[in-house]
């Protein structure tokens, strides 16, 4: 999906960090009854259907990650994520919106904000 840029608009990441939101597969999401896993695919669809949103891809989970960090000119590699566990991002989307505040109601959209995780607005800086 490509979007037009309006000059009065604000281009956002929004980063989805996990918290403890159960995510499949997991036993955790095993054990939701199945009308709320279907209102959570329900919910992250209209989020990606939202006028603005350019959706991201899905990331593995944060056991997966390898960090890298550079000392002394060498490259340090750390099996795992940088963040604790619960502070890992989880997901991430594109948001083209008026003003802050319409972001904030998107991402307030962001099924993960109610189930115990939280999303991260982040303006991106437009250079030129």
């Amino acid at each position: 999906m490509t979007n037009t840029h309006s000059e009065d608009e604000m281009n956002y990441l929004i980063l989805i960090y996990q918290g403890t939101t159960p995510t499949p597969p997991s036993p955790e999401w095993d054990a939701l009854p199945e009308e709320q896993k279907q209102a959570v695919y329900a919910g992250y669809q209209a989020v990606n259907a939202t006028p603005g949103v350019t959706p991201g891809q899905q990331m593995a989970g944060p056991a997966t990650a390898t960090t890298v960090q550079v000392a002394d000119g060498k490259a340090l590699v750390t099996d795992g994520p940088f963040v604790e566990m619960k502070e890992a991002v989880g997901g991430y989307f594109f948001l083209e919106a008026d003003d802050l505040d319409a972001a904030i109601e998107v991402a307030s959209k962001v099924p993960a904000a109610a189930l115990g995780g939280a999303v991260e607005i982040r303006p991106l800086v437009q250079w030129g």
